[in-house]
């Protein structure tokens, strides 16, 4: 019993409080009371279009309606511009990685000529051509 005059009362408050703020006015909105004609003509301008522009719009925008040459062409641009700068991005890391290895190849080739160089100045017997690569099989 006390629960359901508890509930009563809440719905009653509630019921109470938006009649109150249904008849205020909002901070963001101005209500059409208060607007003259002059600005009441103004909204409708910038809110509604003629019916044949309203058509056409929905026409346009429909999700299954076949797109238009121009959208079409712009469409074909950025996908070909996109193309383009992948197929730069991707030509530009090739040629950094090509760098790269060429270095890599040069540097080891220095290396092996160098550990060569130091092989034969160590093994050498003072005989010019050394007598070890001359050696002829008899």
């Amino acid at each position: 019993m006390n629960w359901t005059r508890v509930v009563f009362l809440c719905c009653l408050a509630a019921v109470a409080l938006l009649a109150l703020l249904r008849e205020g006015e909002g901070a963001a909105v101005r209500s059409p009371r208060a607007a003259g004609p002059e600005v009441k003509e103004g909204l409708k301008k910038r809110v509604f279009m003629k019916e044949a522009d309203a058509s056409s719009f929905f026409k346009k925008r429909a999700k299954r309606s076949p797109k238009t040459q121009g959208e079409i062409n712009v469409e074909n641009r950025q996908r070909l511009s996109a193309d383009e700068r992948r197929r730069e991005y991707y030509e530009e890391q090739r040629n950094e990685f090509e760098n790269y290895v060429e270095e890599e190849q040069d540097e080891q080739q220095e290396r092996t000529r160098e550990q060569v160089e130091q092989w034969r100045q160590w093994h050498y017997d003072g005989l010019d051509p050394s007598y070890h690569y001359q050696r002829y099989n008899i």
